[in-house]
This record gives structure tokens, sequence and C-alpha cells, in this order.
């Protein structure tokens, strides 16, 4: 028996071990269970930033005032970005809704403007 439970041990090191062939009551070997299915591979690690770091950074390159940009300065300013269109988004689908629609329409950006006090220096923009 307590050979078999080292060859459990053993064999449940790794997500990748082959199943091993536990003993049952009888002393037989009971057939060995189909490992649980895995996710696809991804073959990168999972992005951070939804938007395109090198297009944030040729923005930021295209300001004459900026001479260096870090790769951190760059992925803070794409997860800003990110955050700040989430945000107005969000706020432009619930008026939106309000309006028993699904479909954003340029009258939901201005409420959204107009409703939240951050998104004041926006006011005019879209004229």
């Amino acid at each position: 028996m307590a050979a078999a439970a080292a060859a459990t041990a053993a064999g449940s090191i790794g997500p990748t071990a082959a199943p091993v062939a536990e003993e049952g009551p009888s002393g037989e070997a009971a057939p060995a269970a189909a490992p649980p299915p895995q996710a696809p591979a991804v073959s990168a690690a999972p992005r951070l930033s939804r938007l395109p770091l090198a297009r944030v950074k040729a923005l930021v390159k295209a300001d004459p005032d900026v001479t260096l940009a870090g790769q951190e300065a760059i992925f803070i300013l794409a997860r800003a970005a990110e955050l700040f269109v989430e945000t107005i988004a969000r706020d432009a689908y619930f008026s939106a809704q309000q309006g028993k629609r699904k479909t954003l329409q340029r009258k939901d950006l201005d409420n959204a403007i107009e409703a939240v006090d951050e998104f004041a220096f926006l006011e005019g923009t879209l004229d």
C-alpha cells in the first residue's frame, strides 16, 4: 500500500504527469482516470494592456516636448487611457440604457461628460 501511495504522489507532481494506476480493494489495478481537460496553451504571457504599447509610444513621441519615454511610463499611460475609455464608455452606456437603446450615440457621450465632474475638461470638445 505504501508503494501505491508513493507512486500516486510521484505521479501527481506536475500537470503533465501521466496518470498512475492505483490498486483497488481486491489488489487489482484500477483503471487510471483520464487527465482533466486543459485550456489551450497560450504562447505568451497574458497581456497587461489592451492598447498596443507601440502605438502609445508613437503618440507620446509625437509630442515635441517629450524626448525620452521609458517602457514603464508608456505602460502606465496605456493603462490610464484604457481606464479612461472604460469609464466614459460605461457612463455613456448607462445613458443609452436609460433611453432604452443598446447603441451608443453622441448624445450619450455628451450626457456622460455633463454628469461626471471629472469629465468637465471635455465639455465642448465634441462640438
